[in-house]
């Protein structure tokens, strides 16, 4: 069984742009929470967020404007509400409420994040997870690429035991496959746990797990406990994890294959070597990136 190495309460929240009110769960400065292949987690706790116009203007949209992505690749799982995207390499849409937005930055693009018109225009509540996932450095200047994984299309595991059911984002869990299409050996299982239940998750001796609370109580591994909100990190080494809850929980469980690599972050950008976060920066001001129309 693998070996719980922290429990960690959520940071104070940021706002990213002025549509995003998250609390960043961990970022790749961290070096000491056995992340890999995972550089960053942004979490936004449900918010309610007022519709409507501010004044006679069109309506207000809030998000993130036009900015640059390098080296990596970003995952938006939206639980409540609506997200609309587009980026320099004609990728673009709309996710509401169980659909997943995947962009691959690879070699450089530009792109924007917004509440949707509808949202913008009804309200209502907002609940995002977003994460960064590394490039192994053979892939790191790949074509940008743009994934819409709606809801439907997210095979739903009913795990034994009536003890609860997994939507299998990326990876493979018991006999279903994800859709996604990954550069590395990766999963995230949107979990939900049933009242009075365990369930033991077959993990990968080598990869590193990652668990996110998103709400109600569990017991992991027979001795931690993890709270609404809080972060789960394991020690290197051993299989499987044993999931325990007394009440209804929900959670995100990531597991992957370290890449092992140098990781040189500045900003939107995550590569092997500073040289290469200054020719990104280079690239950046010279158009090369691409612009939004």
């Amino acid at each position: 069984m693998k070996k719980v190495a922290n429990v960690f309460t959520a940071p104070a929240k940021h706002w990213v742009g002025n549509g995003f009110h998250v609390a960043s769960m961990f970022s790749y400065k961290d070096k000491d929470k056995n992340l890999d292949p995972f550089l960053l987690m942004d979490y936004n706790e449900p918010k309610f967020f007022q519709g409507g116009r501010r004044d006679n203007s069109a309506f207000d949209l809030r998000g993130v404007g036009e900015h640059p992505h390098r080296g990596f690749e970003t995952v938006t799982i939206a639980y409540q509400g609506e997200v609309s995207h587009r980026d320099s390499y004609g990728g673009g849409g709309t996710i509401g409420t169980g659909d997943v937005q995947w962009m691959t930055a690879g070699s450089g693009v530009m792109h924007e994040e917004m509440h949707s018109e509808k949202f913008a225009k009804e309200g209502g509540l907002f609940e995002m997870v977003q994460l960064w996932v590394n490039l192994p450095s053979k892939d790191k200047m790949t074509a940008p690429k743009y994934q819409a994984i709606k809801s439907a299309d997210i095979p739903v595991v009913t795990l034994p035991n009536n003890a609860g059911s997994v939507r299998v984002i990326a990876g493979e869990l018991l006999d279903a496959k994800s859709p996604a299409e990954t550069f590395s050996a990766i999963n995230m299982w949107d979990t939900t746990m049933n009242a009075n239940s365990a369930y033991t998750f077959s993990v990968p001796e080598s990869h590193n797990v990652i668990i996110l609370l998103l709400d109600g109580t569990i017991q992991v591994s027979g001795n931690a406990v993890a709270r609404r909100g809080e972060l789960v990190t394991f020690e290197r080494g051993a299989s499987d994890v044993l999931i325990e809850a007394n009440n209804t929980a929900k959670l995100l469980i990531l597991t992957g294959e370290p890449l092992n690599e140098l990781v040189v972050g500045y900003g939107p950008f995550v590569m092997n070597s500073r040289e290469e976060i200054l020719q990104a920066i280079r690239d950046v001001k010279t158009g090369k990136f691409g612009r939004l129309g």
